[in-house]
């Protein structure tokens, strides 16, 4: 316990010493990088920036990286992968893109907000499926700011937090909130 203390402490200070910009940066390139551990960054961020401060510039920094590596493969999609699939492939990666394309807005930001869903995977898919910006965008602006609070306020380890009852039921809360903005969101500006 004393060791993982230590390195909490150290992170934070590493963090802190490095400025908003460097926690900034960590968290936009965890977005390319699936292996880094986007609940650890999130935390120290908060740990070392404070609740408001440390949210919100993992919030920002996520959803940046989340935008940039959806655009890439936006754009790779029509000139590269596809290319690699051949006959019969091409077909059924086609038409799994058309499911994912036709998701609708309000499952996308559920899926977004899911704390343990890996980002770099919605990112590649959406992209790949052309996904609508104003859809990808609108929906990792809300799906993300629930997941970045929950990673923010959960102090525990992730088999703690599956196992504590309040963790659960401030998970299903967050996850209801992000559904019913999304309904509201989606109605207003004419979203899916």
């Amino acid at each position: 316990m004393d060791i993982i203390n230590s390195f909490v402490e150290f992170s934070t200070n590493f963090i802190s010493s490095g400025g908003i910009l460097f926690g900034f940066l960590l968290v936009l390139i965890e977005s390319f990088i699936p292996v880094l551990p986007l609940a650890v960054f999130v935390a120290l961020n908060t740990n070392a920036f404070g609740p408001v401060v440390g949210i919100s510039v993992s919030w920002v920094a996520t959803c940046t990286g989340c935008f940039l590596s959806y655009l890439l493969f936006y754009y790779l999609s029509d000139k590269y992968l596809y290319r690699i699939f051949k006959g019969k492939y091409k077909k059924k990666v086609k038409r799994g893109v058309k499911k994912i394309k036709n998701i609708s807005f309000s499952g996308l930001v559920l899926l977004v907000a899911l704390p343990f869903t890996p980002a770099f995977l919605i990112n590649i898919i959406c992209g790949v499926a052309e996904v609508s910006k104003r859809k990808f965008i609108a929906s990792i602006l809300i799906g993300k700011i629930f997941m970045v609070i929950f990673w923010g306020y959960v102090g525990k380890s992730i088999i703690e937090s599956m196992t504590d009852i309040m963790t659960i039921i401030i998970v299903c809360i967050m996850l209801v909130a992000a559904y019913i903005i999304s309904k509201i969101v989606s109605k207003r500006f004419n979203i899916d």
